[in-house]
């Protein structure tokens, strides 16, 4: 997993053996033989079914976050303005959700989490106080790509199938499963954020644009042929590589 807070805003076995020694004794070769002793039926063996422990409400110290404290730090750092300015990858109002983690350095619940805005095509960090309930800190950088979010890999997908080129992923479809495609119905997408090289043609933009790769496969673990083309969620549009 990506750590961001290598990033300059500060977003920042040993293996043991043990060796079991035993002794063997021998019996004199004049011994008398031992009297038998009787045997008790080995109790026969059961497989305990324990229900799942439910999860936690909150963590503590440097545990990650729970579903309920995700929750709960998403609805305090989508604040008033960030839900009204910031645009996601649909096009919707309010920014494209990626991550939330625990501060490992904060010495307590606050949770960091992760937005990309693709009206300014910025990435915003915002820090909030679990204990407190409220949002502490607030950073914001473009030119940041952190991991793609599921929205985002299925837009990705939709974007593809929608253009021309996108009848190569079709072909690989049939030819992998027999039938026609039938929109992203029956594909499990992955997208890989892409940052433009120099030889890059129709995608000189990724970087600064928000733009993935996609590994695409069937639901029952066929993989498509998608790798050559590269998705910018920022411009709507699809280049090959070549």
């Amino acid at each position: 997993m990506i750590h961001h807070r290598k990033w300059g805003w500060g977003l920042g076995v040993a293996t043991a053996s043990a060796v079991t020694a035993f002794g063997v004794a021998s019996w004199q070769a004049n011994a008398a033989p031992a009297t038998p002793t009787p045997t008790v039926a080995a109790e026969r063996a059961t497989v305990s079914d324990p229900q799942p422990v439910p999860e936690a409400a909150t963590g503590s110290g440097n545990d990650a976050l729970t579903s309920s404290e995700v929750q709960r730090a998403r609805a305090i750092a989508l604040t008033p303005q960030l839900a009204a300015d910031a645009e996601d990858v649909t096009g919707k109002a309010g920014p494209e959700y990626l991550s939330a983690e625990v501060d490992p350095e904060a010495g307590g619940r606050e949770a960091e989490l992760y937005f990309y805005d693709y009206r300014s095509e910025k990435l915003f960090k915002q820090v909030v106080d679990l204990k407190a309930g409220k949002l502490v800190n607030s950073f914001s950088a473009a030119g940041m790509q952190p991991p793609a979010s599921e929205q985002e890999s299925r837009t990705a997908l939709e974007l593809l199938i929608a253009d021309p080129a996108g009848d190569t992923l079709e072909e690989s479809y049939r030819a992998a499963t027999g039938k026609a495609l039938n929109g992203i119905e029956g594909l499990v997408p992955t997208a890989h954020v892409y940052t433009a090289g120099p030889a890059d043609k129709g995608a000189e933009k990724c970087g600064r644009n928000r733009c993935v790769q996609l590994i695409v496969a069937t639901a029952d673990g066929r993989f498509l042929s998608a790798g050559e083309f590269i998705i910018d969620l920022s411009g709507r549009t699809v280049a090959r590589l070549k």
